[in-house]
């Protein structure tokens, strides 16, 4: 059988023989080196000497190698891709990458986690970061974004206060990649501004189940601005193809520990595989007219415009397609800024906005080592680039002629461009105003937006989000801060309040009186967000033994395949089992090395009477009990019907007849033996379309 290890190895060894770094290894000048194992040194034992250059070199490379991490995000993975839209856009805004669908724009995308280090896991409970770098004809634009669509703080001047109290304590360094600690739900329990984000990073948006399936959002209202100069405030939204699917709390803090590159490698592998992750822009379009017409502040960054007052309208898709070929030299410096935009985007007054305008570039002059790191591959503008600004660490072009201006040495170039040529101009807004530390009171209602939220998510997902404040504050050693917090929270619901008072031993609150605002933002629940049902890319573990019906696990395999499907098969040790029919059948993963944390779904095929039953293996027997309680799809057929009754799922009905089929609530059974039907196999690839079922009863054992 051709296996995904196959396949892998193969897709190795090419990568390998395309390797561009093939010859003699040599020094940063070009010199070959013909020993780079032991330093040159006066005799076999006696002192290394200052002479070897090689050394020398190679050396102090290396212990001056690191930059400083990122403050924020500093663990990412990234893609390069292209963008395309769908049509002009030219009636809300002239940015020429937004004119032609026939035009392709190169992009890169980074993804990233906030709070952690480089070396903290993947599946942590966090923001996601989104950002996206446009290579386009007018220069580079830069979409930063985060899987939320709203932020914690409203204004920038919190910024630092807000990212120390997230960040580990300062007297310990602890927790790693964690939000669950005193200090930052200190600063939560008095910043009510900070509930609306806080509310999604309760939810399972903050635990993604792949880069591939998370939403990205530009966080900011920004202006459009179309060739006549009439603005249009504009929101950004990326739509993931594949839908929108998270983990669960008990998956992901599990993956931490079988796979702590659970997202980074599965963006990765995708690209390899050629299965491209694939997402839709659109945008959510206001009239300058309306910028009051709501009853918030289009300007407050911890508000969103709910999709049923203003739809969300596509305008394009973006495609990865390629991973890059050095992490450091391009995922980790390649270089965001939020103020790098194109003619047709500019800004709005948004106050957290103006200051990311600023902290951005500062960062990127810290980390990079000079205002030359646009001039690194990663971060270079296709279009040209002529400034007077030369010098600096870094500089890797060798300039001519003059560099300032006016001048007429150098015939006066390069020159201003006009901005009916093109160039960019400012959106001409009137600013007045008196000098003064106050926010509008606009910005002041902090709870309507945290109810709406809350109102608008489906049963299972207001457990979920209950369980995680109980797990968070939980943690927090300071019993006044959890009472506190669960004082902010009785402002947006009385039961979300009073079920986390409940679960982490303080007093019951105060519940107010309800509140008049009963809207609900269906598109906010991940109920709304499934996509289109496919199963591209979905891992299906098929749980084998000596005995198993292989005619079975070809007969789904193949078909599972054919959707797009990845199917592995696992035993109790690696190598090889022994098919019913006496064939040997490849293994791909041994079971004590994975877990059903890191597949989507689960087939349990059936084998003869007397093969040793998979209930006698504890591994195979909790990799299934736990992919039923995290309501993943399950398939049994034959006997592997038993091994799933063996779990005694209370009023679950499962096949007792052959060729009967049985579906309910994501369990797809069916007892006859041989291949299997197409009727069974239809069922388990709609069940694992449906990517989660919590209805399920739950199981006895």
């Amino acid at each position: 059988m051709d296996t995904p290890r196959d396949r892998k190895q193969e897709q190795l060894e090419a990568h390998r023989a395309q390797d561009p770094a093939g010859g003699p290894l040599t020094t940063d000048q070009g010199v070959e080196v013909d020993h780079t194992d032991d330093s040159l040194a006066a005799g076999e034992r006696g002192p290394t000497l200052m002479e070897d250059f090689h050394f020398r070199e190679k050396l102090t490379r290396f212990d001056h190698e690191r930059i400083p991490e990122r403050v924020v995000h500093a663990r990412g993975a990234g893609a390069y891709g292209y963008f395309e839209p769908y049509e002009s856009c030219a009636e809300f805004t002239r940015a020429a990458f937004l004119q032609d669908p026939a035009v392709r724009t190169p992009v890169f995308v980074r993804f990233s986690t906030v709070q952690g280090p480089k070396g903290s896991a993947d599946t942590v409970r966090d923001v996601r970061g989104f950002a996206t770098k446009f290579y386009t004809s007018e220069g580079n634009y830069d979409l930063v974004g985060n899987n939320f669509p709203v932020f914690f703080i409203q204004d920038g001047i919190k910024f630092p206060d807000f990212v120390h109290a997230v960040k580990p304590e300062p007297h310990n360094d602890i927790p790693t990649g964690a939000s669950a600690h005193d200090t930052l739900w200190d600063f939560v329990s008095l910043q009510p501004e900070t509930l609306h984000a806080i509310m999604w990073l309760m939810s399972d948006r903050a635990i993604p189940r792949s880069y591939r399936m998370m939403q990205g959002f530009g966080v900011h209202t920004f202006r459009f601005v179309n060739a006549e100069g009439r603005g249009t405030f504009v929101k950004f939204h990326w739509k993931p193809r594949l839908g929108v699917h998270s983990l669960v709390w008990d998956e992901a803090q599990e993956c931490q520990g079988r796979n702590p590159d659970f997202n980074r490698g599965d963006l990765w592998d995708a690209i390899e595989a050629g299965e491209y992750p694939e997402w839709e822009l659109g945008v959510q379009l206001v009239p300058e007219e309306d910028e009051f017409a709501f009853d918030f502040d289009l300007l407050d960054a911890t508000k969103l415009i709910p999709e049923e007052q203003v739809p969300v309208r596509p305008i394009g898709r973006m495609v990865l397609n390629r991973n890059p070929e050095n992490f450091f030299a391009e995922t980790e410096q390649v270089a965001f800024h939020t103020a790098n935009v194109v003619p047709g985007i500019d800004f709005t007054n948004d106050p957290l906005l103006q200051a990311r305008n600023f902290s951005y570039l500062d960062t990127q002059l810290i980390r990079l080592g000079g205002p030359n790191f646009a001039q690194l591959p990663v971060n270079r503008p296709v279009a040209p680039v002529r400034t007077n600004q030369r010098d600096g660490y870094g500089q890797s072009t060798i300039h001519r002629g003059t560099n300032y201006f006016p001048n007429s040495l150098g015939g006066g170039c390069p020159a201003h461009a006009g901005a009916d040529a093109g160039a960019y101009s400012h959106y001409a807004e009137r600013v007045d105003g008196a000098k003064i530390r106050r926010r509008s009171p606009s910005f002041q209602d902090h709870y309507s937006q945290p109810a709406l939220f809350w109102k608008s998510m489906s049963e299972w997902e207001r457990q979920h989000i209950v369980a995680a404040f109980r797990f968070e504050l939980g943690k927090v050693d300071a019993m006044a801060v959890r009472a506190r917090t669960v004082e902010q929270l009785a402002q947006v619901d009385g039961e979300l309040a009073v079920q986390v008072a409940r679960g982490i031993g303080v007093p019951d609150p105060a519940v107010p009186g309800e509140t008049p605002n009963k809207l609900l933002s269906p598109a906010l629940s991940l109920e709304s967000l499934r996509g289109d049902g496919s199963i591209r890319t979905r891992q299906i573990a098929v749980l084998v033994t000596d005995g198993v019906d292989a005619e079975q696990v070809v007969s789904v395999r193949d078909a599972l395949a054919a959707e797009g499907a990845i199917v592995e098969a696992l035993a109790a040790t690696d190598g090889t089992v022994a098919g019913a029919d006496g064939e040997r059948y490849t293994v791909d993963r041994a079971l004590p090395t994975v877990a059903s944390v890191l597949y989507d779904a689960v087939l349990l095929p059936g084998g003869p009477t007397g093969t040793p039953p998979l209930t006698a293996d504890q591994d195979a027997m909790r990799f299934v009990r736990d992919a039923y309680r995290h309501g993943k799809p399950v398939g049994a057929l034959g006997s592997g019907v038993g091994v799933l009754s063996a779990l005694e799922p209370e009023g679950l009905q499962v096949s007792t007849e052959f060729h009967r089929v049985v579906r309910d609530q994501g369990v797809v059974t069916d007892t006859s033996p041989g291949a299997a039907s197409e009727e069974f196999v239809r069922a388990f690839v709609e069940a694992v379309g449906a990517h989660r079922h919590w209805d399920r009863p739950p199981a006895r054992r």
